[in-house]
């Protein structure tokens, strides 16, 4: 059933989630799984985590290397590992 793909089980999309495979194992064997459940099944028979291979289409690439450049620098600052005073309230800070 895996093979054939979701469209084949009912869904529009071509990507299989653990929620639809735990769905598919409780229509067609009568077992209920957890989301987690499917995954680890999935995985001891070589099966992985699907992602989508395209790209938004209203994706640009110059864009997102600005704001790269840009942004995620100041966001990705390193923080101070040494503050004076105390975080303890009831400790004040010494001088």
């Amino acid at each position: 059933m895996l093979d054939a793909g979701p469209s084949a089980s009912g869904w529009s999309d071509q990507c299989w989630t653990t929620a639809r495979i735990a769905e598919i194992v409780r229509l067609r064997f009568g077992v209920d799984y957890t989301v987690a459940g499917p995954d680890l099944l999935l995985h001891r028979i070589g099966w992985s985590a699907q992602v989508l291979s395209r790209t938004a289409t209203g994706r640009d690439e110059a864009i997102i290397a600005l704001w790269k450049d840009e942004q995620w620098s100041v966001m990705n600052r390193g923080r101070r590992t040494w503050a004076p005073g105390s975080a303890a309230r009831t400790r004040p800070a010494s001088a």
